[in-house]
């Protein structure tokens, strides 16, 4: 079902779906023998990591202030109150559940075997990249006991922590499998993500690896903190098996915002949040290059706050409020544009490098990293390579007359006097910290809406009045929450899905609040 319909029924049912798996899948068996190649295995799941993510990404982006609901729709619920129940949400376990059965399965069917051994690596960094996004959404989880089939039908629940050192250690494991490989094989067209180059997997192994450690290291300790010398990302990870609007399997972000595969018409119950549109429009810092590039008819876009049940915004049009290309083209021929939904046929980002960048700032100016940049060397390449990646088409090549260094440049100095961008202002590591997270909140809008709220969760940036009501541009929490005012009428987390109490009720966590239980990293 598309978000436009089921808007239409109560907040429960809305999020109910997500899979067309049953229950508990972490009790599938990936062992069972299927005939099909690893190569073919480890490119679909790579596909659906980017499917997964966007679902993610959709429920970042609407409790952490992306996404604001558009005049004329209605059956918001939870979205609106972040009452949250066993029934809501359960697309994101099901989601990710099914994805890691299938990158098990490649990890099973692999091990012994040294020519698959790259088939091997890439299928363990997408195992720890999927396992984190549920551990940062739920906290403990099936790990350890979880893919082993008939075999244990009641797998028990790691904690998250625990889960948190095994992932790092899987990043180590693959980049050692991939260093180590010899006569490995790759199938021409097997990896839609990097194309079978293996240094760009390492990078991006160290940079999950460096996200990992970030954002838990206050919470734990890693037994390894060290990193391959492979660096890190500077390069955008997109994820694209040939998208295209006439096969039917577009960019995961185009269907879900601007039209169908058929041209339809998409999402229209969503506009931009006030108070990100106030980093663009002059009422927190001035953007225009950037906005431009967002925002549908951006400085006059149309915008308001989560849970506004007067005055709200109209309906953001027929191509949706975050597509800025040529809107008179039929929905079948639209894209070729710059900015976040730039056609059926882009890439889709499983991380930017704008974020690779802005987690080295943070893991600098910490202490974590100490040599390479420097925090405000990665700083501000972060926020170039934020210009660069929204001025790219869906080929990836810069929009003839946009130049991210000139532009980039002019936003530095249209807010010389903020240390949110003047880095060199921010003179204590907290406004350190918060300029860091404030530009990765930027450079992520709706682009990576999970990543964005889990930052704020674990930091408290970009900083988020207590006063949600007439304070749209200082607070992006909904008007009609439900959470204590303590807690700055934002939750702490989601549930775990109903199925997990009925099917595997010894193990899973118990008394789970919406408001005050919390990711372990979490402040």
């Amino acid at each position: 079902m598309k978000k436009i319909s089921i808007l239409l029924l109560s907040g429960a049912i809305l999020f109910g779906g997500g899979s067309c798996k049953k229950y508990l899948n972490v009790n599938t068996n990936p062992n069972a023998a299927t005939g099909v190649p690893a190569y073919q295995v480890i490119d679909q799941t790579i596909v659906a990591t980017a499917n997964t993510l966007e679902q993610y990404s959709d429920y970042g982006g609407q409790v952490g202030g992306y996404m604001a609901n558009a005049g004329g729709y209605g059956g918001f619920g939870i979205i609106w109150t972040y009452d949250y129940g066993t029934g809501d949400l359960t697309n994101l376990w099901n989601s990710s559940y099914s994805t890691l059965e299938d990158a098990q399965s490649v990890i099973n069917s692999t091990t012994t075997d040294p020519t698959q051994a790259n088939y091997l690596a890439m299928a363990q960094i997408i195992k720890a990249y999927n396992t984190q996004m549920l551990v940062d959404q739920y906290n403990d989880i099936p790990y350890s006991q979880a893919f082993q089939g008939a075999s244990n039908i009641t797998p028990k629940y790691d904690s998250a922590s625990a889960v948190y050192q095994q992932l790092a250690n899987l990043l180590d494991s693959a980049i050692n499998e991939i260093n180590a490989a010899s006569g490995a094989v790759y199938q021409t067209g097997a990896d839609p993500l990097f194309g079978g180059n293996m240094t760009l997997w390492k990078q991006f192994a160290n940079t999950i690896k460096l996200r990992l450690i970030v954002r838990a290291s206050a919470a734990m300790t890693f037994t390894n903190t060290t990193f391959s010398s492979d660096g890190f990302l500077t390069t955008d990870a997109l994820v694209n098996p040939g998208f295209q609007q006439a096969s039917g399997q577009t960019n995961p972000g185009w269907g879900d915002q601007v039209v169908s595969y058929t041209g339809a018409a998409a999402d229209r119950a969503y506009c931009p949040a006030t108070y990100v549109f106030g980093f663009y429009n002059g009422a927190k810092l001035n953007d225009s290059w950037r906005g431009a590039t967002i925002f549908h008819d951006f400085p006059v876009s149309v915008y308001g706050q989560l849970g506004a049940t007067s005055g709200t915004p109209s309906d953001p049009g027929v191509t949706g409020a975050w597509y800025t290309g040529s809107d008179t083209a039929s929905g079948t021929s639209l894209g070729n544009a710059l900015g976040v939904y730039k056609g059926p046929n882009a890439g889709y980002p499983l991380m930017t490098a704008a974020e690779s960048y802005f987690l080295q700032a943070e893991a600098y100016q910490r202490g974590i990293l100490t040599t390479g940049l420097t925090d405000a060397q990665a700083f501000q390449a972060g926020i170039l390579a934020s210009f660069n990646y929204l001025y790219e088409l869906p080929s990836g090549t810069l929009q003839s007359g946009y130049d991210p260094t000139t532009d980039a440049a002019a936003y530095a100095a249209a807010n010389s006097g903020s240390y949110l961008v003047n880095y060199s202002l921010a003179t204590t590591p907290a406004q350190k910290l918060e300029a860091i997270i404030t530009q990765k909140y930027i450079a992520l809008n709706m682009i990576n809406g999970s990543e964005a709220w889990n930052e704020y969760r674990r930091t408290g940036y970009p900083a988020c009045a207590s006063v949600a009501l007439n304070n749209p541009y200082g607070s992006f929490a909904s008007t009609q929450s439900t959470a204590p005012a303590s807690n700055k009428f934002l939750p702490t987390r989601i549930q775990y899905p109903a199925s997990e109490y009925e099917y595997n009720a010894g193990n899973v966590p118990q008394n789970i609040s919406d408001f005050t239980s919390k990711i372990f990293w979490a402040q």
